[in-house]
């Protein structure tokens, strides 16, 4: 598949917020554009990509925060984290993904960064797949219980 890769640089991106809508369905659309509004005022800490097609429809999503607390499994802190990575159904397995990381991963690069740290939920096994796909290795598996007190 023949694609373009832009920067996100405008929270009126329609595109931007209807992928970001896809990968995270739960998520108010009002937080949606508070969030990019913090990462485009903050351009040395996040990055975000999107890939279209050659007919310049958006097939796929790539967020990226500069992690400066720790991050598990990493060697390394700061450390770029891909917070969201997200490939329209109907262009999956089609190098959309491996197109994004691999964007990504020159971008962290470039600013002297080693590693490049992601996460998945345990029950997401596709995602966990294409994070090994990708070049990913997995480092620990974690979880989290709650115990509420009132």
């Amino acid at each position: 598949m023949q694609l373009r890769l832009g920067q996100c640089t405008s929270v009126d991106d329609a595109d931007w917020l209807a992928l970001r809508s896809a990968l995270w369905p739960d998520c108010p659309q009002a937080q949606h554009l508070d969030e990019m509004r913090s990462f485009i005022a903050e351009p040395g800490r996040f990055t975000q990509l999107i890939a279209e097609d050659a007919a310049g429809r958006a097939v796929g999503l790539a967020e990226v925060s500069i992690r400066r607390d720790h991050v598990d499994g990493m060697e390394h802190s700061p450390v770029p984290f891909l917070e969201g990575l997200y490939v329209v159904p109907e262009a999956r397995r089609a190098g959309v993904a491996a197109a994004l990381v691999e964007a990504v991963t020159s971008w962290a690069r470039a600013q002297g960064y080693v590693e490049l740290a992601s996460d998945t939920q345990i029950h997401n096994t596709l995602s966990q797949t294409v994070h090994a796909r990708l070049g990913f290795e997995e480092t620990e598996r974690v979880v989290y219980y709650r115990k509420p007190l009132l």
